[in-house]
């Protein structure tokens, strides 16, 4: 990497999941159009395959309209060749296939318990630490091993356990998650503004915000645009839309309400009338975080509350139908075409890079952002990137009004690590049956989580799975 007239150049990115077929190519549009960074990102897939065909919808960014930096896009088969002399690491991988995760969504189903993503918290989310830990703990060995001062963005779910993980692992990596969920909430928030107060077309950037919380279920305990407290405002606005809020024709129906990512920002709303503190996140996984009964009890309450299940057979159709997409872009039947996606990943690494200075929400081992909640733990508050420095920003205590929501699941989240770091599927266990969406008996809860084992033992070798607990 070198720099020249204020422009960063021969930068190495390792994506580790480089066969994305979203992520992906978001970060490809990302890159392509900014004019003060180029270089070369090494995509490293265990689907080699797959990172070789973006390697060529990659490079055909390099020449897209609008492109203002080169980026050359190379398939690497082995992870040290990917890793070895990489500036940045991005972390964004599926653990096991859609069909893992169609038994972590929908096996809890035939114990009344449903998930609206089933990728963070819940039985779902649970078995799916129970897979992707072991992965990044061999990702963090090996960032160790070949590009130990490289920055790591991992964007991969569950999020603090995977950044949980690699601290773990490796002490002295430089890792952060990074999620938009508080993005959304602040883009939520403008619209607000827009109807309050008669402004136009006002940025989430404007809306300046104080996170605390763990990963999709942060909260802010602040709120600002132009100076002016925002939760007098929004506090009107929410008893105004408390039976949800559209910004169009939409019409709530159960077609609508299905396998997509609906939402009216019910959950949300009802959340700020009862605590007095804005959750930031979206509906589907708010819910997820509450207790069982509250918005995910069955269909017809997640109905009423105008948000939606995601189904893994809805994601298994879009994946064929983002892998025609990926057909189409291979071989120029469809074009690329530069759209910035809104994520803050590449303002990171300028910000990193010295040339820029950012303060957005990160994933990060706490050291006293949050006082209340546990050193080591991973919470999510804002940060300030600068150059060669990442400082989470001090977010004060969880108030209390919210803080037994907070602790519980932070605490959940601490049993869950030690369990997979040790194998021991007691203390797992436990976490599980406490997990306020498992609303089942204890023997239920058992034979629940036996069962969601047994059908991804495929990629649970390294636990043993025949004793009891």
């Amino acid at each position: 990497m070198k720099f020249s007239q204020g422009k960063a150049e021969e930068i190495k990115i390792a994506y580790i999941g480089g066969g994305s077929r979203g992520w992906a190519w978001g970060l490809m549009s990302d890159l392509a159009s900014c004019d003060d960074i180029s270089g070369q990102v090494a995509l490293y897939d265990i689907d080699f395959q797959a990172a070789k065909d973006n390697e060529i919808i990659g490079n055909k960014f390099r020449t897209a309209d609008g492109a203002k930096s080169d980026w050359q896009y190379e398939a690497i088969e082995t992870l040290p060749d990917a890793l070895s002399g990489a500036d940045f690491v991005v972390i964004s991988i599926l653990p096991g296939t859609f069909d893992e995760m169609e038994s972590d969504v929908h096996t809890p189903e035939k114990y009344g318990i449903y998930q609206s993503v089933g990728d963070t918290s819940g039985p779902g989310g649970i078995l799916r630490a129970m897979r992707t830990v072991p992965m990044f703990e061999e990702i963090a060995k090996a960032i160790k091993a070949y590009c130990p001062d490289a920055w790591v963005i991992n964007y991969t779910n569950p999020m603090t356990l995977c950044v949980k993980t690699l601290y773990r692992v490796f002490p002295k990596i430089k890792a952060f998650g990074c999620c938009h969920e508080v993005f959304g909430t602040q883009k939520f928030l403008a619209r607000m503004v827009e109807e309050t107060f008669g402004a136009k077309d006002v940025d989430r950037h404007e809306i300046k915000v104080n996170p605390v919380g763990v990963n999709h279920f942060t909260w802010l305990t602040g709120a600002a645009w132009q100076g002016k407290d925002l939760f007098p405002y929004y506090r009107t606005f929410c008893q105004k839309y408390r039976e949800g809020y559209r910004t169009g024709d939409e019409q709530v129906d159960s077609n609508w309400m299905n396998n997509n990512f609906a939402s009216t920002e019910k959950v949300k709303m009802e959340l700020f009338l009862r605590y007095g503190y804005i959750a930031a996140a979206g509906d589907r996984h708010l819910a997820e975080f509450c207790e069982g009964k509250w918005y995910l009890e069955n269909p017809q309450r997640v109905s009423e509350m105008q948000f939606s299940l995601t189904s893994v057979a809805w994601r298994k159709q879009d994946l064929k139908e983002r892998l025609e997409k990926s057909r189409r872009l291979r071989t120029g039947e469809e074009q690329v075409t530069i759209n910035g996606t809104g994520e803050e990943g590449v303002n990171q690494i300028r910000a990193l890079l010295g040339l820029c200075e950012l303060v957005t929400n990160v994933n990060l081992p706490n050291s006293g952002q949050i006082p209340n909640l546990p050193l080591g733990a991973v919470v999510e508050t804002n940060a300030v990137f600068c150059s060669g420095s990442l400082t989470p920003v001090f977010a004060g205590p969880i108030p209390q009004e919210i803080y037994p929501l907070i602790a519980r699941v932070c605490g959940e989240q601490e049993l869950v690590s030690e369990g997979i770091a040790k194998r021991n599927l007691n203390k797992i266990f436990a976490a599980f049956s406490n997990d306020p969406l498992v609303t089942c008996s204890l023997a239920d809860a058992q034979k629940l989580f036996k069962e969601m084992c047994r059908n991804t033992e495929k990629y649970l070798s390294m636990y043993d799975l025949s004793g009891e607990f």
